[in-house]
């Protein structure tokens, strides 16, 4: 498999490069500093930590079963007599 190395974007094949998909050890070892360093990251968080430690829940709960419901078609108010 024939790829660019991710730090110096020289050719790598995974056939001849121990190392791939980096081109050498030098290049692997850069990029394991720069997930050491936090230089990458993989996302934000999608919630808050403290929030989840806290058990607090923002939540909005539809009871699609009311009758009271105006959209409801089977609302009571809405049956022709």
């Amino acid at each position: 498999m024939k790829h660019r190395c991710p730090i110096c974007k020289a050719e790598t094949d995974s056939k001849i490069h121990k190392d791939f998909p980096f081109c050498c050890e030098r290049c692997r070892i850069q990029d394991l500093g720069n997930w050491a360093s936090e230089k990458y990251v993989v996302s934000d968080p999608i919630f808050d930590e403290e929030e989840a430690a806290e058990g607090e829940r923002k939540s909005i709960l539809l009871n699609l079963d009311n009758p009271d419901n105006p959209d409801n078609p089977d609302n009571p108010d809405d049956r022709e007599p």
